[in-house]
């Protein structure tokens, strides 16, 4: 992964644990970690008086983030911090921005922040930025301890689409540089099957799902088997994000590699809304690729 990594933080557990995250990426790769806290003033309307914001509460307000800012990178390896930096703005956007303007190459942030007025990286925020990001965006809960020796296990779902692909390069990326294995994961969604299809028609619509799910898998396979520490391929039936979690849990994978999008219609598995169930309701770090056609 080439350029900067950025940390997005409030200073909640999950930013910490982001920043976690970030460092052993950040010796991997050997990049320099930036840490970015956003005041939102639009989001502290209760704090507002008749004249708009006070210039004691936006005080406030930065000196908390300039405290964020400085807990987060302590979190990360002296010899890889960058630049912090608090600024204000709408968040997802001045983050975008920030990307854009500074060479970043992949956003590691936590799944929730802090509540009450001291909200910031709320899932709501977590899932925009995971859409709109113009690169890769690592995803982390606070619980989720980083793994010292790196990542061993990645896991990558996939329904064939160039979204899917480009999510496996960015695994191959990883398992390469932690020497992990890589587990290809393809989902038949039997309840994608259009309302009313002729009973009789059933078997072989299903037959043709579960031949194309084995093809996305086997193509995913041959495509990182050089650069890893071995593939293991599987096909399962059921509910894309809850298969996701479960394969996940089972094989105890270090982190998922998913695609923000995926194939339309009845071959719908990897579309942004199963990313962001997995992302919102999984137990590991989710690593979600823009990249790809549609």
């Amino acid at each position: 992964m080439d350029g900067r990594i950025l940390v997005p933080t409030d200073g909640s557990d999950h930013a910490l644990a982001a920043a976690a995250h970030a460092g052993v990426l950040a010796r991997a790769f050997d990049a320099d970690v930036d840490v970015l806290h956003v005041v939102d003033l639009a989001q502290r309307g209760s704090a507002f008086d008749a004249g708009g914001a006070t210039g004691e509460f936006v005080e406030r307000l930065e000196s908390e983030g300039e405290a964020a800012v400085e807990e987060t990178a302590a979190a990360v390896p002296a010899s890889h911090r960058g630049g912090t930096e608090t600024v204000s703005g709408a968040v997802p956007a001045t983050i975008h921005e920030y990307v854009a303007d500074n060479a970043v190459g992949l956003i590691v942030m936590g799944t929730h922040g802090r509540t009450g007025l001291r909200r910031y990286v709320t899932g709501s925020v977590t899932e925009a930025v995971v859409r709109e990001a113009s690169v890769p965006v690592l995803t982390v809960q606070a619980d989720t301890e980083a793994p010292e020796g790196g990542y061993g296990d990645v896991l990558v779902p996939t329904d064939g689409s160039d979204h899917a692909l480009a999510a496996a390069d960015r695994a191959t990326e990883v398992a390469a540089a932690f020497d992990a294995r890589i587990h290809v994961l393809s989902v038949v969604d039997l309840g994608s099957l259009a309302p009313g299809v002729d009973p009789a028609g059933v078997d072989v619509a299903v037959e043709q799902f579960r031949e194309r799910a084995r093809a996305a898998a086997i193509s995913v396979a041959t495509r990182v088997a050089d650069e890893s520490e071995g593939v293991t391929t599987e096909v399962r039936e059921g509910r894309p994000p809850s298969t996701i979690r479960d394969y996940a849990a089972e094989s105890d994978v270090d982190l998922i590699a998913m695609g923000t999008h995926g194939r339309s219609g009845i071959e719908r598995v990897l579309l942004g809304s199963t990313t962001e169930r997995v992302i919102r309701h999984g137990d590991r770090p989710v690593l979600s690729i823009c990249e790809g056609g549609e």
